[in-house]
């Protein structure tokens, strides 16, 4: 029997046998790269193609179905019954249903008086109007300036009620069922939801409340986000086309076709009665407003979403902050897929095809497939293969398919398609992201219902006194807040594989991954959105 030495893991026997660990180490390569490494590398490129084609099917689906929206469907106020709100002399306010308007606050010094007085300066008559202010602070000092702000405007003879709880049980789902179980909130109809950044223009009711009253079958009325910060960094400037093709495309298409589509959490107005038959709200997941919205539309409600109806808001503009935004973004609806599958699958009151559209279109399309195709695809699968040249990738499923899906993405913003292939970039980057928040909420791991608050600086870089009071951090904290190493070590293995490639390669996909090893590096270090003083 061979010996195998202590200084050797490959018997001396062997074929090819070299006495370096770096020799012996490409034999051991050779050995497992045939009967596992390439089979199992096939797989999974055949595994990616395959989603390739889905991602690529519900673009083009979503494309043509928008296009035809665009030519040829009657615009919202021909589809459905709506008149004008109109001041009536006998009734007096009588003929305006009573409305709720609910804006949850958690620490939101920067921008709370901006959403408290867009609400209080709503185009509505004073006492058919109640602004519940849901403040769920933490900082006693931001807790008194929130009140006072509340305080300053009851003065004025509006309607506004400043609401604290014990604790913060059940975060944002909570505060706004809590707020609902108020006495002088039963006679309300409807509720609009706006977060501590929104800020509507006065008509927003007029133009919205009538679908409800003329519509009964209507549950949800959603608005259009626009951003107010847009332009504030490279950062903000991707959210944007990101938000807008969502808005522009995967709205419209749900409310023109299915009448169905997810609540974006504020900017919307409810019919209260479709809140209490789906269940009212629930903080089982991160997502509590698609939670809601899933529930409400398997009991039969119908939602319709308004392109010209827009609110005003602000984008996260630092790194940090998108972060912890996209995970809640991405395990949420993840996890939500994993509780309420079954229940959509078994339901009795919606169409096959509503069902679906929904379990297969909506969550496992957009929420599943489309971050774990583009991070494994692009970040892994590929770059893998060039390692290994016995594994063949198609260039139609590595470059053909891939842009005419980022094309497709692109009808969203058509003012940054300059910026088009950098967001590709930076969207393979926070793929990452994504794909670990989503295979947390499938799997229901540590930080499935991890609640951070998305922090808005309103004008605070703008203000010189805006940093004054700031605390001033220690250098651990600052790199850590600033360095992330998964980042760092994805630009080591894509350097890697540009290299191999550069050297051996006869694709050319070098090109691509030093540009990927760029942005991986520029995000590693955090140079990447607003960078906040830090005293």
């Amino acid at each position: 029997m061979a010996e195998v030495s202590g200084k050797s893991f490959i018997p001396e026997s062997f074929p090819g046998y070299s006495s370096d660990m770096a020799g012996q180490i490409g034999v051991l390569w050779e050995l497992i790269k045939a009967p596992l490494i390439v089979p199992l590398l096939t797989i999974c490129v055949y595994i990616c193609l395959a989603m390739s084609i889905m991602v690529f099917l519900e673009r083009l689906y979503m494309g043509v179905v928008i296009v035809l929206v665009k030519l040829f469907w009657k615009k919202p106020e021909k589809r459905y019954k709506w008149e004008p709100m109109k001041d009536d002399l006998e009734m007096g306010n009588g003929a305006f249903p009573l409305v709720l308007v609910q804006i949850p606050m958690f620490n939101e010094k920067e921008v709370y008086k901006i959403s408290i007085g867009a609400a209080c300066n709503l185009s509505w008559p004073a006492d058919r109007l109640v602004i519940q202010v849901l403040d769920d602070s933490t900082d006693l000092v931001i807790k008194d300036m929130v009140e006072k702000e509340c305080i300053r405007w009851a003065s004025k003879g509006v309607n506004i009620r400043y609401q604290i709880r014990e604790t913060r049980g059940g975060y944002k789902a909570g505060a706004l069922k809590e707020g609902l179980k108020r006495d002088y909130v039963k006679e309300c109809d409807y509720v609009v939801i706006f977060d501590a950044d929104f800020r509507p223009e006065p008509d927003f009711l007029r133009r919205s409340v009538p679908f409800l009253i003329h519509n009964p079958d209507i549950a949800l009325v959603q608005a259009r986000w626009r951003f107010v910060n847009s332009n504030e960094c490279l950062l903000t400037r991707m959210q944007e086309m990101s938000l807008d093709y969502h808005f522009t495309v995967e709205q419209e298409v749900g409310s023109a076709t299915h009448a169905f589509f997810g609540f974006n959490g504020t900017g919307g107005i409810w019919r209260i009665a479709a809140i209490n038959e789906a269940g009212g709200w629930k903080d089982r997941t991160t997502v509590e407003d698609m939670d809601l919205a899933v529930r409400a539309g398997l009991k039969g409600w119908k939602f319709l979403y308004l392109g010209d109806l827009q609110v005003k808001s602000e984008l996260p503009s630092t790194f940090k902050a998108f972060r912890f935004q996209q995970h809640r973004w991405s395990c949420g609806p993840a996890n939500l897929f994993r509780k309420m599958m079954m229940d959509i699958a078994t339901n009795k009151k919606v169409t096959l095809y509503k069902k679906f559209y929904v379990i297969y279109s909506f969550f496992f399309v957009r929420k599943i497939i489309a971050h774990m195709f583009t991070f494994f695809f692009y970040c892994v699968v590929l770059p893998l293969s060039i390692l290994v040249p016995e594994v063949h990738v198609p260039k139609w499923g590595a470059i053909y398919l891939p842009c005419i899906i980022t094309a497709l993405n692109s009808v969203g913003t058509p003012r940054s398609f300059h910026l088009l292939f950098y967001w590709v970039l930076f969207e393979n980057v926070m793929s990452f992201h994504r794909t670990k928040a989503t295979l947390i909420g499938l799997l229901e791991a540590k930080r499935v219902n991890e609640w951070v608050v998305t922090e808005k600086l309103g004008d605070t870089l703008k203000n010189k006194g805006g940093k004054a009071g700031a605390p001033k951090k220690s250098l651990s904290k600052i790199l850590g807040d600033r360095i992330q190493l998964h980042e760092l070590g994805f630009a080591v293995f894509l350097f890697v594989c540009g290299c191999y490639d550069f050297l051996y390669g006869k694709n050319c996909y070098f090109v691509y991954l030093f540009l990927q090893v760029i942005t991986f590096t520029i995000a590693g270090f955090g140079y990447i959105g607003t960078i906040v003083p830090s005293s």
